[in-house]
């Protein structure tokens, strides 16, 4: 396969508070998400202010400095470290010949890579289509420098010069296709529900190890490489725990600081599969400097999902790269862990059930050898700890644990003691 040509670029970060590692570890990710969009960071410009310029982001000594850099390394692109106003990108577009983007547009850009599914490449084009709407105005200019690389990959040249009425009604067009496929989502969802299937989902900042850890538990094949935003697809497979009870799990989309609103929108359908979970795997890799801030922005997105009342467990990842600087919290539901310990997998698995357990019941029954199906039932729908045949009354003594709300509960209240 024909490598693609690495697009250089200078980033460009404004400093307004006084967090100077907040700011330093925000450069490094947008550094990472260039290398993750296929970019080749040439240098990195910073500048402390008050508050950025309300018409250039950047004061006007930098705007020279960004220009002379330009002569000398002659980059394809500027990233800059925060959401461009459309105004910003127009002014700045007039100064620097190369194409002006910002992290937003970065990240959509990443976006339009990964999705593999129709319903995420619907979502990533809706995402940027509404991105670029209020950006179209007076853009011709900026408009013929379009290539194929970083920030422009999606809708399309030729989509973007078409006026803003054709762009309203493909907006409103791929909401349409989307509600179809929120809606067979939703179907889905009930089925599993109606199957009383118990449900886990492994959330988490992006290239935490949510899908390597994922792949271990389920031998799925879920895409896993050291990247920002691997996984954009949530997939769910099943996963067996030591008892030989099956769950469903999902991998889904990482989170990130600063996500785009439009973008948190334009997934919401995606990580609606974390509210149907009955257990979150809250995934951190201790390995990172900014660890804390990880499980910060996460633990926010969860509230604005609504779903921080569901059980978590945290899985601390990466234990063999564990971060100088890293301190593990004190909270009982959480686990140091390595995505390529065996034993750790293991471990994992079984506070899976216990979690299970606790949303179940325990039964003791006697079923008569008549009672196959029920049986067969009850090794594959239950938590069955053991199984005695007594020959004298030619009944199978059965003891274990059962989802309350399961509907074998009414077939075997006969059958109990």
């Amino acid at each position: 396969m024909e490598q693609a040509i690495r697009e250089t670029a200078v980033l460009i970060g404004c400093q307004t508070t006084e967090d100077e590692e907040h700011f330093r570890y925000s450069l490094d990710e947008l550094a990472s998400l260039a290398k993750t969009a296929n970019g080749e960071v040439l240098m990195t410009i910073t500048q402390k202010r008050e508050r950025v310029h309300p018409s250039t982001y950047i004061g006007k000594g930098k705007i020279e400095e960004l220009q002379n850099l330009e002569a000398e390394l002659e980059p394809d692109l500027f990233i800059f470290n925060d959401e461009l106003s459309p105004s910003q990108i127009r002014n700045l577009s007039k100064f620097l010949e190369a194409r002006v983007i910002d992290r937003t547009q970065l990240i959509l850009d990443i976006f339009a890579q990964r999705a593999r599914s129709r319903e995420g490449k619907l979502q990533v084009e809706l995402a940027q289509l509404q991105y670029l709407m209020p950006r179209l105005a007076g853009q011709g200019t900026a408009m013929s420098r379009l290539g194929g690389g970083i920030g422009t990959r999606g809708p399309g040249e030729t989509k973007l010069e078409s006026d803003r009425r054709h762009i309203r009604g493909k907006i409103d067009e791929i909401k349409q296709q989307l509600s179809g496929i929120v809606k067979h989502r939703e179907r889905y969802r009930e089925r599993r529900k109606r199957n009383k299937a118990f449900q886990v989902a492994l959330v988490g900042y992006t290239n935490a190890g949510k899908s390597t850890l994922f792949n271990r538990l389920t031998e799925a094949d879920s895409f896993e490489e050291n990247l920002l935003f691997a996984t954009l697809d949530p997939m769910t497979r099943k996963a067996i725990l030591p008892s030989g009870f099956t769950v469903l799990m999902t991998d889904t989309v990482g989170f990130i600081q600063d996500l785009p609103t439009s973008l948190i929108a334009a997934f919401r359908s995606t990580l609606e599969e974390v509210k149907e979970a009955d257990l979150l795997l809250h995934v951190v890799d201790s390995s990172s400097s900014d660890y804390f801030n990880h499980e910060k922005t996460v633990h926010n997105l969860l509230n604005d999902l609504d779903v921080s009342s569901i059980p978590q467990l945290t899985l601390y990842n990466k234990k063999d790269r564990v971060h100088v600087d890293f301190l593990r919290s004190s909270s009982n539901d959480s686990l140091l862990i390595s995505a390529y310990d065996q034993k750790d997998l293991e471990t994992i698995m079984e506070e899976i059930e216990k979690y299970v357990i606790e949303k179940m019941i325990p039964y003791n029954v006697f079923l008569p050898s008549s009672e196959g199906k029920l049986l067969s039932q009850l090794k594959n729908e239950t938590i069955l700890r053991t199984l005695s045949f007594n020959e004298e009354s030619e009944r199978y003594e059965c003891k274990g644990f059962c989802l309350a709300d399961h509907s074998i509960i009414g077939q075997l209240e006969k059958y109990s003691l």
